[in-house]
């Protein structure tokens, strides 16, 4: 189980390798000047704007050939830096990531977990109950293929501009003050209400079909015909059958997650909701290759985490996987 776990971890440190250095290469290749974008910003004379130019371009390290920009980067990442922001100037990238960070992850992770919950629970069922079944498939089919841009600006038409049950935009009011309040509170509930529906229902569509696929293929399997002629009960063989259906789903998880991510940014974008997708949106505007590569590297580091946890996840729940292991190692 070490050597497995060990050719684990090489794999992931040399796809951080590479993701990393793309994560480097990729912002450069915008067209525009980062230090123009950030100088319009400020009334200046001819002679001051050449002058601030030269001396911000020797301060961002931009004037230097790439291959030592690229030295420096990982020099500076080793450290714990990640530059300072063009868009935020003069604040850390690391500074203005972590007031971002809380609103991804406070979005993110209730709505990756309850969907990826909830769908496999309903699939399960609408396997074996065809009333739900004819309800939930056709329902779940349209989530599940419909983008999330696309969903999140029906939602907003719909309960915001149309209803106004929900605010619009924003990841709380604009009249409030950050505090422990109940209004406060209530404020920012309303205003992650929205988005996080956005991204719950597109992926308890995906769920929901993969995990009633998966149901109907183990409980024609070989096994589960066995267990019913030995009279073993029906419940017990749709025990076995969920069981067996969790394994692709956890598979499905990881191979998914980049996708979940890509859609909660978008998602932000639309509802304007403070968090890294709307930060991206801004340093992109801004040409920040800093804070874009502050926020990609963020983004790598956490779908790699979360692959090697459901890979751990899924040593723990598969037996066969746990005695394969064992074997390998006599």
């Amino acid at each position: 189980m070490r050597r497995y776990f060990a050719r684990k971890l090489l794999t992931y440190f040399l796809t951080f390798f590479v993701a990393v250095t793309l994560d480097w290469g990729i912002p450069r290749l915008m067209p525009g000047d980062p230090i123009a974008g950030l100088l319009s910003k400020f009334q200046l004379q001819p002679s001051s704007y050449a002058v601030l130019h030269s001396s911000y371009t020797r301060a961002f390290n931009l004037g230097e050939p790439l291959w030592r920009q690229y030295l420096d980067f990982w020099r500076a990442l080793l450290h714990g830096s990640l530059g300072t922001s063009i868009y935020a100037y003069p604040d850390p990238v690391t500074t203005v990531i972590r007031h971002a960070v809380v609103f991804t992850l406070a979005l993110l992770l209730p709505a990756t977990v309850l969907s990826y919950l909830a769908g496999n629970k309903v699939g399960a069922i609408a396997a074996r109950r065809k009333l739900l079944d004819d309800t939930v498939l056709p329902f779940s089919y349209v989530l599940t293929a419909t983008p999330y841009q696309w969903l999140a600006l029906l939602l907003a038409f719909v309960l915001a501009s149309v209803a106004h049950v929900f605010p619009i935009s924003g990841g709380f009011s604009y009249s409030l003050v950050p505090t422990l309040s109940w209004a406060f509170l209530w404020s920012l509930l309303t205003h992650w209400f929205l988005p996080f529906v956005t991204l719950f229902l597109v992926g308890f569509g995906g769920w929901a079909i993969g995990m009633r696929n998966l149901i109907i293929y183990e409980l024609d399997a070989d096994y589960a015909h066995f267990l019913e002629s030995l009279g073993a009960p029906r419940r017990l063989v749709r025990k076995y059958a969920y069981k067996n259906a969790r394994l692709p789903q956890l598979t499905g998880l990881a191979l998914s997650l980049g996708t979940i991510v890509g859609g909660a940014v978008v998602t932000e974008i639309v509802f304007n909701y403070p968090g890294i997708g709307w930060l991206v949106l801004q340093a992109i505007n801004s040409e920040d290759f800093f804070l874009l590569q502050g926020i990609f590297l963020f983004i790598i580091v956490g779908v790699l985490l979360a692959n090697f946890v459901v890979d751990v996840v899924y040593v723990l729940v598969d037996p066969r996987t746990r005695i394969g292991l064992q074997e390998g190692t006599r």
